[in-house]
């Protein structure tokens, strides 16, 4: 009866089928076992009740269904702990899966002892805790299947495991288990063909069994604390390994070359570690099965696959923050199905390979942080799946070509680098475009007007280039804009009054409220990079350029406007935008008030208006922004009173006002201070009232004042011999200038 939809009473009646031996009520919407009926079938050997909202502890009844041999309770809100549970009765059990609840379970498994009969544990996502005073005490079940991985702080590996000799799946991960590597359930398990030791306190180094292991496929022990060298004999003793992940440790030394002699290796990750050296060549020869490389943050050297090369069917190659250096190799352009490349931070040099272009199945290249050179292949036009490009911070020249314009691309960071040209046709089909950032290069011409087309556009990073015209209108309709960084440009005309910024969150938000208002079933957004990913978006807030990627940066809003040729005044509009972090519009020439809407943008860390030629008095509701922590008004024509020195504003100086003559108060010079109106006298005899000045001594400076200018002048002449000469020269060229000049143009009869 899965997927369907019950009555609230389902359970009263559900006892009269006595007989009954499988039930399977999942994604039912079930929310109670409280009704007694369930209790009664005492006949039942399989009960599945997987994605409900079934809750609290098991009811004590469940240990009537004594003949129960499979329980599955997964994805509920199940509680308690599991010694004091009905479980511990069903000692007919073979399978008992508990997944995505909220048991308590130690992790000795004593309460399952005596169920003999008992095969397969399943409990991810539960709470595990330690408790060894039954260590001594062993089980009667021989278990095939146990996956315990959850959440908890559990010790050491529980010694209950040295007595399974059946286990084909062990995961114990995520419970901060620690000792050293246990090198014993390799030997003791030699059926054992997945072992899952991921995100442990495990330490030391690896030690692998004397004799190969040639069952195990799948091992991973991620997110320790082993050191040491990789055995070099690791491929001879798990020949078989089809998974090997060790990334997350402190391990050291290069990569052993026999890992080649793993002829069936799909997937190998050695990221987050220290090893050295370079990428064996036995290994990019034997591992002809691979299909996913991690080798990244490591201290790896030399050319990429310098030697002989047989890893055709790869599909995701990382290799960034380490120190390769040379070309991109070309054997990549035989991996036909690669679609990830992460080549960055690292010292590559040379051009972007035009080959790149024809793999059609690449969705994400990433290869910032290099020295790589000449422009973007115009073969990239043909990257049709292209969701992410990352050539940021390298020497890229050229134009973009104009027929880059994928339509399902996501994210394009190509900042930091040599582009140039206008924008006229790329990108403009683009409208899954999240994150456009193309700063930091030399592009010319105007913002295009079809950026509008891009409907999902949240992040336009466009600083420091020659950009020029006006802020196109169009800007308005894209309603999902989170950061907009235009600064550092020539543009011109007035600010949009209607743009628009929000948080990523609220905008994806209201995009599906949205496609739930306008179709009957919620249709789902299969664009799977949607969420901003970890390739950084550089914005400067608090005068400092910080680096936001990830989920950090969906809770970042800002516009950054300055360091343009700005006019008009500040729309008012924008004062609505009360969940903006960062405004920036200084070193423009704006003018007109500041407007009081200011005191909505409850949010703001950062306000900088400095360096325009706005007027008017400084709204005091700006004391009500509780989070700004940067205030600039500096150079402008502000005047009348400071903010009063509360909250926020009591931490900001003399700095952030300076530059507006007729600005007073805390912590400027005091208003009271300033020199009050003059006051004109009644007029005595003998003294002229002619603006409240004493003509008299007015003419007697005067006077003094040319005759102080004559002695300078004289006396620079006679201790100056070369102005002397240059001073008489001009005076004697003056001289003969007039005369000619009045002799010319005097009558005929006077010459």
């Amino acid at each position: 009866m899965d997927y369907s939809i019950l009555p609230t009473n389902f359970f009263h009646g559900v006892g009269a089928l006595t007989s009954l031996k499988v039930l399977s009520l999942s994604n039912c919407q079930l929310s109670g076992l409280t009704s007694p009926g369930l209790c009664e079938l005492t006949h039942l050997e399989e009960l599945v009740l997987n994605y409900n909202y079934l809750e609290g502890a098991l009811p004590s009844c469940l240990a009537n269904l004594t003949s129960l041999k499979r329980l599955s309770l997964d994805l509920n809100r199940f509680s308690g702990n599991i010694t004091l549970s009905p479980l511990n009765k069903l000692t007919n059990l073979h399978y008992l899966s508990l997944l995505d609840n909220d048991f308590q379970i130690p992790i000795s498994l004593q309460p399952f002892f005596n169920h003999s009969k008992l095969k397969v544990i399943k409990a991810t996502n539960n709470e595990f805790y330690a408790n060894t005073a039954i260590e001594s005490l062993e089980p009667t079940f021989q278990l095939d299947i146990l996956v315990l991985s959850g959440h908890g702080d559990c010790g050491a590996i529980p010694n209950f495991l040295y007595s399974q000799h059946d286990l084909k799946i062990l995961d114990l991960s995520h419970l901060n288990l620690t000792g050293e590597f246990p090198m014993w359930l390799l030997e003791n398990n030699t059926r054992l063909n997945t072992l899952l030791l991921v995100s442990n306190s495990l330490s030391g180094p690896i030690e692998l069994p004397a004799h190969s292991h040639m069952s195990l496929e799948h091992l991973d022990i991620s997110k320790n604390f082993l050191d040491d060298h990789i055995p070099m004999e690791i491929g001879a003793s798990l020949p078989s390994l089809r998974d090997l992940n060790i990334s997350g440790n402190s391990l050291t030394g290069s990569i052993p070359p026999s890992i080649g002699d793993m002829n069936a290796l799909e997937s190998l990750d050695l990221s987050y570690n220290n090893l050295s050296g370079g990428i064996p060549e036995k290994l990019t020869m034997g591992c002809s099965s691979l299909r996913l490389l991690i080798l990244s943050n490591n201290n790896l050297q030399g050319h990429i696959f310098y030697g002989k090369f047989s890893l055709f069917l790869l599909d995701e190659l990382q290799l960034n923050d380490n120190h390769f250096f040379g070309s991109i190799p070309k054997v990549l352009s035989n991996c036909s199905s690669l679609y990830l490349i992460d080549f960055s931070n690292n010292n590559l040099s040379g051009r972007i390979p035009s080959w790149m272009g024809n793999i059609s199945t690449l969705e994400e290249i990433i290869m910032p942080n290099n020295g790589l050179e000449g422009p973007i292949p115009i073969d990239f036009c043909q990257l049709l799946k292209l969701l992410i490009l990352d050539l940021s911070n390298n020497n890229i020249s050229g134009s973009l070509p104009a027929c880059f314009s994928p339509s399902l691309i996501n994210h394009v960071h190509l900042s930091k680098n040599r582009l140039e040209g206008s924008l006229t046709t790329q990108f403009y089909n683009s409208s899954s475009l999240i994150t456009l950032d193309l700063s930091d290069n030399q592009l010319s011409g105007n913002i295009p007007n079809y950026i509008n087309m891009l409907g999902k556009l949240s992040y336009l990073i466009l600083k420091n280039n020659n950009l020029e015209g006006k802020i196109p209108i169009q800007l308005c309709e894209l309603w999902r804009l989170c950061l907009i960084d235009l600064s550092q440009n020539h543009l011109s005309g007035h600010i949009p009054s209607c743009l628009d910024i929000t948080t990523f969150d609220e905008s994806y938000n209201v995009g599906l409220s949205l496609v739930r208002s306008n179709n009957a079933a919620l249709v789902h957004d299969t664009n799977a990079s949607l969420v901003p990913t970890k390739e950084p978006v550089h914005f400067t807030t608090k005068n400092v350029s910080y680096s936001y990627e990830g989920t950090l940066l969906t809770y970042m809003s800002g516009i950054d406007l300055s360091c343009n040729k700005l006019t008009g005044e500040i729309p008012y509009e924008i004062g609505q935008l009360s969940k903006i972090h960062v405004l920036n519009l200084s070193h423009n020439f704006l003018v007109g008030q500041i407007p009081s809407t200011f005191s909505n943008l409850e949010q703001i860390e950062s306000l900088d208006l400095s360096y325009n030629n706005l007027s008017g008095k400084i709204p005091p509701q700006l004391i009500q922004l509780h989070y700004l922590s940067i205030f600039r008004v500096a150079y402008n024509n502000l005047s009348g009173e400071t903010p009063k020195r509360v909250g926020q504003f009591g931490t900001f100086d003399e700095r952030c006002y300076e530059g507006n003559p007729l600005l007073c108060g805390e912590p400027m010079k005091s208003c009271r201070a300033t020199s009050p109106p003059l006051i004109p006298e009644s007029p005595t005899p003998g003294r002229e009232d002619d603006g409240f000045i004493d003509m008299g001594v007015f003419y007697v400076s005067l006077i003094v004042s040319y005759i102080m200018v004559l002695i300078t002048i004289a006396a620079v002449l006679y201790i100056n011999p070369y102005w002397r000469r240059a001073w008489f020269y001009y005076a004697e060229m003056c001289f003969i200038s007039s005369y000619y000049f009045i002799v010319d143009h005097l009558p005929k009869q006077f010459h």
